[in-house]
């Protein structure tokens, strides 16, 4: 329901901000298009799909559309990434095919298969041909795609479709009492309800409740060791530096910053077109820092809220013996030390994916620990310099995007270079098994890789503070 809601919302955002600029409703509303996930609760996801028609539908009535495309949804669907396991990978194909099968039964106009390996790695050719073909055969032999809408007319999938409409209706019209999305976003209400529906999965997964097949449930006594992409990414970062250094000695520095001053100038005073201008910039060879930071200057950088909820967690596991043994053992540490044990969590690089994290940082406080959440996008030197001045004892680096064999040694050697070796540093998220000794060998304390329980991951993170300790 909040995918939908939100998604929703956030369409509507977006026609008033192009109604602003004295577009009229039909001259984009037929371009618009939306991008879902897909998850594994099969009928849901196609009646989601199939509400979100409604709904649109009847959203972008009051602005009067003339043309029928204008009142259409027309949208990309991803199957999903969270659902993905490291464990028992192999059952991916099979996930990866339910939740495609839902995007087409729910009427999807473009579809994108994960690949079985991606809670491991980049997927090799022989996975992404594998995610492909998931595709070409639903499209080419089974004739699933040759009925517009195979579930109309069933009692079951009306009456789900309209209890989803409603149920989305019921968060749209709260984030339209707000002022709209843009409002509620600033105000932390999306974010806290996905963060809070998350945390409450987790513990559900944690404690048995909802069943991960591999991984929670029917689990493998030895894994398979799986033949996964490596990135030379000592070899990728040094081209991409010697690439732009090429591109900034080639380019002519008066068309460049006669470019980047007027995008500035456009936004300082609100009227024009920056996307024009922005391209503009582009040809002049600026990269998207420069022309992020030319448009920073006036409008200044958007920063989430990064505190962690509470209870959410909590309230799922409490009673559950792992959950109640851990958080014993971390009041035990507490009355030794005298305070909490205190945990940094960071995002580095270019790593947009923070959803992991957020649950990590949920359930973590709700074991007892002290939890500080850095910024998305920072570099090592950000970082160790937040880990020392808040004096924490575990910095939990959070990686989805590969640059783990880069960025953390990176930040190990610069905690150690400014006395602050007492720091752990712990990993967590997509990290292939066999890079594991490499971070041991660089100083990290504990790796968390996907599907670890939380008490797990807690006690894993706890006996690392003591040993450094010790």
């Amino acid at each position: 329901m909040l995918e939908l809601a939100f998604t929703l919302a956030d369409g509507l955002e977006y026609v008033r901000a192009a109604l602003s600029k004295g577009l009229g409703i039909d001259q984009f509303a037929g371009r618009l298009s939306f991008f879902w996930a897909i998850g594994m609760n099969f009928y849901l996801e196609i009646a989601k799909m199939r509400a979100a028609r409604r709904l649109w539908a009847e959203l972008m009535q009051p602005f009067g559309p003339q043309e029928p495309r204008s009142s259409m949804l027309r949208t990309h669907c991803q199957t999903s990434g969270a659902s993905l396991t490291a464990q028992d990978p192999y059952n991916n194909v099979v996930r990866t095919t339910i939740e495609a099968l839902a995007a087409v039964f729910g009427g999807t106009q473009s579809l994108h298969t994960n690949a079985m390996d991606e809670a491991l790695a980049l997927p090799t050719d022989t996975t992404a041909r594998i995610a492909r073909n998931t595709q070409l055969i639903l499209q080419e032999e089974t004739g699933i795609p040759g009925v517009v809408d195979p579930w109309g007319g069933s009692y079951f999938m009306e009456s789900l479709t309209a209890s989803v409409a409603a149920a989305a209706r019921t968060i749209i019209d709260e984030v339209e009492a707000l002022g709209g999305m843009t409002r509620a976003i600033e105000e932390g209400m999306p974010k806290r309800r996905i963060e809070e529906c998350a945390a409450r999965r987790q513990a559900r997964i944690d404690r048995g409740e909802e069943v991960i097949v591999g991984v929670n449930k029917y689990r493998l006594a030895e894994e398979e060791e799986l033949d996964i992409r490596d990135i030379d990414n000592t070899a990728v970062r040094e081209s991409q530096i010697a690439r732009l250094k090429r591109v900034r000695s080639e380019r002519d520095p008066k068309e460049l910053e006669g470019s980047l001053a007027e995008l500035s100038a456009l936004a300082r005073s609100g009227t024009g077109n920056l996307l024009e201008a922005a391209i503009r910039c582009a040809r002049a060879r600026a990269s998207v820092g420069e022309i992020s930071s030319a448009l920073e200057r006036e409008f200044t950088r958007y920063r989430a809220s990064t505190s962690a909820i509470s209870g959410v967690y909590r309230a799922v596991a409490e009673g559950d013996e792992a959950y109640e043994s851990i958080r014993s053992d971390v009041e035990a540490f507490a009355r030794a030390e005298g305070r909490r044990p205190r945990m940094l969590l960071v995002k580095l690089g270019q790593d947009g994916h923070d959803r992991g994290m957020k649950v990590v940082a949920t359930a973590f406080a709700d074991v007892g620990f002290d939890v500080d959440i850095g910024p998305l996008f920072q570099v090592p030197e950000e970082a160790a310099r937040q880990a020392i001045e808040n004096d924490v004892h575990v910095v939990g680096v959070s990686t989805q995007a590969g640059g783990h064999k880069t960025l953390v040694p990176e930040l190990v050697k610069l905690l150690r270079e400014q006395g602050a070796e007492d720091i752990c540093v712990v990993v967590g998220g997509i990290v292939p098994p066999r890079d594991y000794a490499y971070l041991r060998e660089h100083g990290v304390a504990a790796i968390l890789g996907p599907g670890t329980p939380i008490p797990e991951a807690a006690r894993e993170v706890l006996e690392a503070i003591r040993s450094r300790r010790a």
